[in-house]
């Protein structure tokens, strides 16, 4: 009897031990679920652009991983969090998806991170801005990867306050990402001995800026900080010149914008426009040559860092996967911050404690179009940004830091 349950003992841990990593696959399959704007402001920043590089990251890791299929599927949730939420909640708990990918507007991004965060889902960020998802709304199994509004306040506010910008006023979109863009830019301006002297908020999205343009125009602040971004950046550029703004002396400072934007103004509006992105296209080959099979499969389209963005944390994720030998997901995201994050995208790269990817961030500025030597040749990188520098360090509102 004693041998039997030896011999029986004996099998059940061969058997737990051979092939563990097919067996912590849950439902056979890894499945990446893009979750963003498809239709509206925010389409052509991350968009469909975001599911084609997410199936180029699949594609380039061999389409498995632990010897399952690896697939991608997408939805569209309109900038709403009620849809978001419900998009999430029906793929997690129906349709099996492992991993939220991309989800652009903060508002939905932080409503998508609490559903994540309860059931262990992971949450790759690349496209919402709040600082929150790695402060006081972070999460074990979430990761917040392209950039942030301390990054990008560190990077065009403090070069914008540089250049004698001190006085202040904000056209800010009226939801969690125009205020977190803000409060930090804000932080900064007045850290550096500036002024802030007024600020408006904006539906969320919007088509009409003139009676904001028009309170902004009236505070006398030399710096109108755009505390928005895609569609509804472009139409307050756009109408900021109809109104004769920059030509009366006061300036505009653009603190999310992407390639995408820039296209679609033209270099003639856009041109001396100071922004700071985490990726360039046209950096140097790596990047040209990731970019251009990008287009290939794109519409010729360059991208922009938010797709850039998309593609290495979706590769990251997958070694992860293949490392821990499960899809579990804080176990993978545990994995993801022990392994080296490098590649194309991520220069001097480590994923924090918090969730945060802290890479270099580079201050670029819009070319003249006589300088432009090609469709998308738009930006002259003026520096580099230091990780650190840009994304500074960690909050204990975070709960996952250590005070």
């Amino acid at each position: 009897m004693k041998r039997t349950t030896a011999l029986l003992a004996g099998v059940a841990a061969l058997a737990l031990s051979a092939g563990p990593a097919a067996a912590q696959v849950s439902g056979d399959v890894v499945k990446l679920g893009v979750l963003n704007d498809q239709s509206g402001t925010y389409a052509d920043l991350a968009g469909m652009g975001s599911v084609v590089a997410a199936r180029m990251a699949v594609e380039d890791f061999g389409g498995t991983v632990l010897g399952k299929k690896i697939e991608v599927v997408f939805a569209d949730h309109q900038n709403k969090p009620d849809v978001g939420s419900s998009i999430t909640n029906r793929w997690i708990d129906t349709e099996q998806v492992d991993t939220i990918v991309d989800v652009g507007t903060s508002s939905v991004a932080l409503a998508v991170q609490e559903i994540t965060s309860k059931k262990g889902i992971v949450h790759l960020n690349s496209t919402a801005a709040a600082s929150d998802l790695t402060g006081k709304a972070c999460s074990p199994t979430g990761v917040h990867w392209t950039y942030n509004t301390t990054a990008l306040a560190n990077g065009t506010g403090k070069a914008v306050v540089a250049q004698g910008g001190k006085t202040w006023f904000f056209l800010t979109a009226d939801y969690a990402f125009g205020h977190a863009l803000e409060r930090d830019v804000s932080k900064v301006v007045k850290e550096a001995g500036g002024e802030i002297k007024g600020a408006v908020r904006h539906p969320f999205p919007s088509q009409d800026f003139s009676s904001f343009l028009l309170q902004a125009q009236a505070s006398g602040a030399k710096v109108i900080g755009l505390a928005n971004a895609g569609a509804d950046t472009i139409n307050s550029i756009k109408q900021a010149g109809e109104f004769g703004i920059t030509q009366s002396g006061q300036s505009l400072a653009g603190l999310l914008v992407f390639l995408s934007d820039v296209k679609s103004l033209g270099l003639q509006a856009a041109q001396g426009l100071q922004l700071t992105t985490g990726f360039y296209w046209d950096m140097d080959d790596e990047t040209r040559a990731w970019s251009k099979r990008f287009g290939e499969k794109h519409g010729g389209a360059m991208p922009t860092m938010a797709q850039a963005g998309v593609y290495s944390a979706v590769s990251h994720y997958l070694a992860a996967i293949k490392a821990a030998g499960t899809d579990d997901g804080k176990t993978v995201v545990a994995k993801m911050k022990e392994l080296p994050v490098k590649d194309f995208f991520a220069r001097n790269a480590k994923l924090r404690v918090d969730g945060r990817m802290v890479h270099d961030m580079y201050l670029v500025e819009v070319k003249k179009p006589a300088e432009s030597k090609g469709p998308w040749d738009f930006y002259k990188v003026l520096r580099t940004i230091p990780g650190d520098d840009a994304y500074g360090p960690m909050t204990t509102d975070c709960p996952l830091v250590k005070g």
